[in-house]
């Protein structure tokens, strides 16, 4: 039964490369023209591969359905709380999970440090959107047309020396960003509050969601919080992988 189920599963990536006949899918998995026949015809009654008049068979409507609606029901917030705790754990320091929404970059997890100087963002709140690590990283994702537009509407506070001047300054930032693959806030919103970021990307390599690590000063110098970043990029990617379905999980504290 096994072998059966992963012959049939088989098809399912040959088809995603096109259509394909009877005798490729057979030559494909090694096995006679009737035992292909057989699976397809089983695949074809759940709606995960059609017939189409050429007789030739491709991906069938239901499997994206089952796709979207696994998508839908992903939660990456609860994906990512336990890896986001380890991380923690690792580093004692503030750890963030941020979303873009509605022209609005949103705390929605936080794992608060276990030092005594504690921050003042809190779940659910806009980030300082020009200035924040984690709203680089989501905005530097949009298409250039889109992060353009963005730029030209925004206002740009100086909440510090180090704050993001104009558009001109934000997009060039951005730029570097998308480069790079990762971000940082040092001392941009806070003089005394610096912070490193990296992306969390779902199946189609765009950016769903970003994760940083926060530190004052009187913890960690800038220089000290940046050696952490190695660390923060493989708890993302973990996060991507487990989100996506592509890689499996790995402890990225180990």
């Amino acid at each position: 039964m096994s072998q059966t189920v992963d012959r049939a599963l088989s098809i399912l990536p040959l088809l995603a490369e096109g259509p394909a006949d009877l005798g490729q899918v057979a030559e494909r998995l090694g096995v006679h023209k009737s035992t292909a026949l057989r699976l397809l015809r089983t695949l074809h009654e759940h709606g995960l591969v059609y017939r189409q008049s050429d007789q030739r068979y491709r991906l069938g409507a239901r499997l994206f359905a089952l796709a979207q609606e696994a998508m839908e029901n992903l939660d990456i917030r609860e994906i990512a709380h336990p890896h986001l705790v380890r991380l923690n754990e690792a580093c004692g320091h503030t750890v963030h999970l941020a979303v873009h929404e509605e022209n609005e970059v949103l705390y929605i997890d936080k794992v608060d440090s276990r030092y005594p100087v504690r921050m003042y963002s809190r779940v659910g709140k806009p980030v300082a959107i020009t200035v924040a690590a984690v709203a680089k990283l989501l905005l530097a994702d949009l298409p250039e047309g889109e992060r353009r537009a963005l730029a030209e509407k925004l206002e740009y506070p100086l909440y510090t020396a180090r704050s993001t001047p104009n558009a001109a300054a934000f997009l060039r930032e951005l730029e570097k960003v998308r480069e790079q693959g990762w971000a940082t806030d040092l001392g941009g919103h806070e003089e005394s509050i610096n912070c490193v970021a990296a992306p969390i990307r779902g199946a189609d390599g765009r950016v769903v969601a970003a994760m940083s690590v926060s530190a004052p000063n009187v913890v960690v110098t800038a220089d000290e919080l940046l050696t952490l970043l190695p660390r923060v990029r493989r708890t993302a990617d973990a996060i991507s992988g487990e989100y996506s379905g592509r890689t499996p999980v790995k402890d990225p504290t180990a």
